[in-house]
């Protein structure tokens, strides 16, 4: 038991914030014996073999890590993402959707929409006629409905969430609330990570971080602000409704959530809200 305490406290520690890949016994190959070895450990506490720990990057073995060898073995994406602690149980991802590493910007998103393009506006907007004055869907005022159109939604279903249709079922882009509370819980700091400017993100609760990188946002079929700020949706309307709460990574301030236009491009970094 002594063993098995002193391995969980060094995970606790550590903070593990990525995850491995897929080696769990450490001898150069991803097998089913990695599989093996890690459920010798959930069932029993057998430490032997057990070299790389943590394969979903939450800082504890579960059955997530499992999943997470398994998913090699397929040759199936993994997606990963840290635990920082926070009360809602909230996992931030640790990239971009479309990006390949925690710097890289990744892909560009209209709120609501599940595709990249070449131009971001009103009139190529999925859920408009042509206008901000002709929304079709996600909308609480009229005067901003086509033809009077209201259906009251306020928080993107599912089929319309980048992070769901892109990475699956467990990931969604973040409520305004979860993006709140990602603020309270945190510090940030404008710095470099491998010669890309953003926001490093660090827990108060348990000292785990997240990088933001200043990808920018998307207008017409422009970038703009590329290295001096990030912008990253929540899958929450603004009270007006033509608008949505967004995640600001600024390189002048603090993180904040203000509102941006639905129709421009912004980032998206996902959260899911359990390990399996």
């Amino acid at each position: 038991m002594k063993k098995v305490f002193a391995l969980f406290f060094a995970l606790l520690v550590s903070q593990v914030a990525f995850a491995q890949n897929g080696d769990v016994n450490g001898d150069g190959t991803v097998t089913s014996a990695d599989v093996t070895i890690l459920y010798n450990f959930l069932l029993n506490g057998d430490t032997s073999n057990l070299v790389n720990w943590d394969q979903d990057g939450d800082g504890v073995i579960t059955v997530g890590d499992v999943t997470s060898v398994y998913n090699i073995l397929l040759g199936l994406p993994i997606h990963e993402y840290v635990d920082l602690g926070l009360p809602s149980g909230t996992l931030w991802a640790t990239m971009n959707i479309g990006a390949n590493s925690p710097e890289e910007y990744g892909d560009y998103f209209a709120w609501g929409e599940t595709t990249t393009k070449d131009v971001y506006n009103w009139s190529t907007y999925k859920w408009c006629n042509g206008s901000d004055s002709k929304l079709t869907k996600y909308c609480i005022n009229i005067s901003y409905g086509d033809n009077g159109f209201v259906d009251n939604k306020t928080e993107l279903d599912p089929e319309d969430d980048a992070a769901t249709a892109n990475w699956g079922p467990e990931w969604r882009i973040p409520s305004k609330e979860q993006i709140n509370e990602l603020i309270v819980n945190c510090t940030d700091v404008w710095t470099k990570r491998n010669g890309v400017w953003g926001r490093l993100v660090t827990s108060k609760i348990n000292g785990a971080s997240i990088f933001f990188p200043a990808a920018g946002y998307r207008w017409d079929s422009e970038f703009g602000n590329v290295g001096s700020f990030g912008s990253y949706w929540s899958r929450s309307l603004y009270v007006n409704s033509k608008n949505a709460y967004y995640l600001i990574a600024s390189y002048a301030n603090n993180l904040w959530c203000p509102e941006s236009l639905r129709s421009s491009g912004e980032s998206v970094r996902a959260v899911r809200v359990s390990q399996k």
